[in-house]
């Protein structure tokens, strides 16, 4: 028994695999390069930069399905880390 994966947080390679081809086949269905997601993340950070300092590392932008049975539609999810807001127009 190996107690270090036992103890460990990361998930097991199998769930991470699995995860990675939903994204895969959310990425192909719903006709969206990485390249887009990229300058999507790009223009993002440069627009929230103007009002908040965040963390740029820490930033995950992630296409999921969402909506209620049979209307399953893409949907863009973004985590964005708030390091700081700027004080404008307080």
């Amino acid at each position: 028994m190996d107690l270090f994966k036992i103890f460990s947080k990361e998930p097991p390679s199998k769930d991470l695999a699995k995860e990675r081809l939903k994204l895969i086949l959310i990425h192909d269905r719903a006709n969206v390069s990485p390249q887009f997601l990229e300058m999507v993340k790009g223009d993002i950070i440069k627009i929230i930069s103007d009002y908040a300092e965040i963390d740029e590392k820490g930033l995950e932008i992630k296409l999921t399905r969402s909506g209620k049975q049979g209307e399953d539609v893409p949907a863009l999810v973004a985590n964005i880390p708030i390091k700081k807001m700027k004080e404008i127009g307080r």
